[in-house]
């Protein structure tokens, strides 16, 4: 109804492209104008000036030579100060975009793609550097339509697809490479055990002969204090005759027992209390032998 009295609406966000008789006149901006049709003034279309998305997939390869599907999402709008370029230089704006990312074809830029830098990449480079790619990505598309009257907003790299054949391979391999590192430390971790082990016995066994020596040395010093006593309590005792009484006792403490034992496994051989002497005897003279080798 407005346009049927010469008046016309631009929302916001939007312009809106005025020709005369078919010749660009000029742009109008968000608001109420007038629109003489009877004197051939008319609207040829409308530009919105908000941000828009283009997700875009790409195929290209990698420098090890895996092919993956890059998918960016290039944010892109129109300037309002070109808004003449961005109407009447394009016809399909998502077209040209694409026509970019994928083959470059202009030859002013000379890209045979806007991901050329994924190409000098290896596949784990490539998804490391997803931030640099995506920024070369978006300096080159500012270069090539910032002539035709778009901003280039953001340029993001979505996601980095290899084939399923060499995703399952780069899972495999980062599964071994931790089956490897957990082996490593579960064959640490045994290593340590068995060296506490072997520390443990050791502390062990020193304790243990250390108590034998402070048991046998008690054992001397217990036999020497009952000689020195019996000697001084029994006038006319030598140290010999203590010495016989002494493993006499011991003796019969040995045999009570073994005695009183139910599951002794012993060998006994003939033997007597008068054997003692005999045993004594050999003692001393093994201890006399020593002295005169020395």
């Amino acid at each position: 109804m407005g346009q049927a009295f010469g008046c016309l609406q631009v929302d916001q966000s939007t312009v809106a492209i005025r020709e005369t008789f078919g010749k660009f006149d000029y742009v109008l901006d968000p608001g109420c104008h007038c629109l003489p049709w009877c004197f051939g003034a008319q609207v040829a279309g409308h530009l919105s000036l908000r941000v828009q998305q283009l997700d875009v997939r790409c195929e290209t390869k990698t420098k090890d030579n895996v092919f993956v599907t890059v998918v960016a999402s290039i944010q892109y709008r129109a300037i309002a100060e070109k808004a003449k370029d961005a109407f009447y230089k394009l016809s399909n704006t998502k077209q040209q975009i694409q026509a970019y990312v994928f083959d470059g074809t202009d030859t002013e830029t000379l890209l045979c793609s806007e991901l050329a830098s994924v190409p000098k990449l290896e596949l784990d480079a490539a998804f490391e550097q997803k931030n640099e790619v995506a920024k070369a990505v978006e300096n080159e598309l500012e270069k090539a339509m910032s002539h035709y009257g778009f901003e280039i907003v953001q340029t993001l790299i979505v996601d980095i697809e290899p084939d399923v054949h060499v995703k399952r391979a780069m899972n495999e391999i980062n599964a071994a490479s931790r089956m490897r590192v957990a082996a490593n430390e579960k064959a640490e971790a045994e290593k340590i055990l068995q060296i506490k082990r072997a520390e443990g016995e050791a502390e062990s066994k020193y304790l243990a002969g250390v108590g034998i020596a402070r048991q046998r040395q008690a054992i001397v010093d217990g036999l020497r204090d009952s000689v020195l006593a019996f000697s001084e309590n029994v006038p006319g005792t030598t140290a010999k005759d203590v010495m016989d009484m002494v493993l006499v006792t011991q003796y019969f403490d040995t045999m009570r027992e073994i005695g009183a034992s139910s599951k002794s496994n012993s060998i006994f051989i003939p033997h007597g209390p008068g054997a003692v002497k005999d045993v004594a005897s050999q003692i001393r003279d093994g201890l006399l032998q020593g002295s005169q080798a020395q």
